[in-house]
């Protein structure tokens, strides 16, 4: 007797959600999003919904890896007979696996022996009836996300749509498209749902990939803040960087050509103020998985403080306290504790832009002609000396010694250089990037 391998809910699905061809999602496309058909493709989730989590891949994706570099047609020949021995899911059956996994011997796939174990049979039913239930309800959530689009769901559709969906992402099945479609439900219903997804530990492994879906809906709330001016907040960054008209996230946008002189006196004084800033421990920058996805915090951090005048403490708690329900775990770092951290960083990053754009100044005369000094070599004059603190005191290092080599033809710029590169008291990694450029 032949044993099923999916469900009788599954088994028993109307079309077109019962073909497994490409005349599924053909049909779908032409399907309009009535009523009717949006609770049957919430139906066809609730039929596919597995009751534990699913590891969901290919039929082998040992040989698939073989084959990256070949240019045949094999796998697809291989992916083919599966859904020719079984168009339907009433027809997933473990006794169909055995002739697909038989013709696959045939075919001389290299990691199917000629006489197939019966492990390799089970496995290849297991993975087949899951990426059943994958397609499946990839489809099912692309149709509710094209209608929730047309703005066509009701709360109570919303509703169960949303947990349908962060029922799929914790079982670990059309991941992807279960987010996508909380993203299309938009403020407050899919944003209240990746919320508690990305705070659940079990989808740990796609918190990253959930997190920057709902940063994406949160950005327009980061946005309208960023445009707030509050005089009563206690700025946190020292006054030689509060007026500095560029965002710390970004390189700074004057361009190649010769600056004016106030574009000078405000890079001067920029890196003056980021010299006040004091360094926080290594140490105490450790902070569980927010290393690994720092990226996002600084997102958080920016959005809401996009220029130096607005790295305030009170808009720092706010950003702690977002960055937390974004699942981020601090392990002890107070509000206070990660401003002193993001200070420091928006000092280093303001420093290496500084000195980015200052080592990019052109090389010829200025404005008043060949009699004038070269504008970069002329930086150098004032700059040499921040840049060799800046890289003694760790902060934007690679950039100042970048900038220290192409006015190497100063020499302060060359007696800086010299000093870096020899003295003992430095970390390795410091005096390296100076001897590579040291005269």
């Amino acid at each position: 007797m032949d044993t099923y391998l999916l469900p009788a809910a599954m088994r028993e699905l109307p079309p077109p959600w019962h073909d497994l061809t490409y005349r599924r999602s053909q049909a779908l496309e032409e399907l309009a999003p009535t009523e009717e058909d949006r609770e049957q493709a919430r139906y066809v989730l609730r039929a596919c919904l597995p009751d534990r989590r699913q590891s969901v891949h290919d039929w082998d994706e040992e040989l698939r890896d073989s084959y990256d570099d070949r240019d045949d047609h094999t796998l697809d020949e291989a992916d083919a007979w599966l859904t020719r021995t079984m168009p339907t899911t009433s027809q997933v059956t473990r006794e169909r696996v055995v002739q697909v996994v038989g013709a696959w011997a045939d075919m001389g796939i290299p990691t199917v022996p000629e006489q197939p174990t019966e492990h390799r049979v089970d496995r290849v039913a297991a993975e087949w009836a899951a990426s059943v239930r994958q397609a499946l309800a990839y489809d099912a959530f692309a149709f509710i996300e094209r209608a929730t689009t047309a703005g066509l769901p009701d709360d109570a559709e919303a509703e169960d749509a949303a947990l349908l969906a962060a029922a799929f992402v914790r079982v670990g099945v059309a991941v992807e498209a279960a987010v996508r479609m909380l993203v299309s439900l938009g403020r407050p219903r899919g944003e209240q749902a990746l919320r508690e997804l990305v705070n659940d530990d079990e989808v740990r492994d796609v918190r990253p990939y959930v997190r920057s879906r709902l940063l994406g809906l949160r950005r327009s709330v980061y946005e309208v803040r960023a445009r707030e001016v509050t005089p009563d907040e206690e700025p946190l960054l020292p006054e030689g960087l509060q007026g500095l008209p560029h965002s710390w996230q970004n390189d700074f946008g004057w361009g190649a050509a010769a600056p004016d002189s106030h574009s000078l006196v405000q890079a001067r004084s920029a890196l003056e103020a980021c010299l006040t800033v004091e360094p926080v421990p290594d140490d105490a920058q450790m902070w569980s998985d927010a290393l690994a996805d720092c990226s996002a915090i600084a997102e958080v951090v920016r959005a809401l403080m996009p220029y130096p005048r607005l790295v305030t403490r009170e808009r720092m708690r706010e950003a702690w306290r977002e960055c937390q329900s974004l699942g981020f775990e601090f392990h002890g770092m107070d509000a206070e504790a990660f401003a002193n951290v993001w200070c420091t960083k928006i000092a280093e990053r303001v420093t290496a832009a500084v000195f980015r754009w200052l080592a990019d100044l052109p090389q010829g005369g200025g404005t008043a002609g060949e009699e004038e000094p070269a504008v970069l070599s002329a930086t150098a004059l004032w700059a040499a000396e921040l840049a060799e603190r800046c890289a003694r005191c760790g902060n934007a290092v690679q950039e100042a010694i970048w900038f220290l080599h192409r006015t190497d033809d100063v020499p302060d710029s060359r007696e800086a250089l010299a000093r870096l590169a020899f003295d003992p008291s430095l970390p390795v990694t410091t005096r390296n990037a100076a001897q590579e450029w040291a005269p």
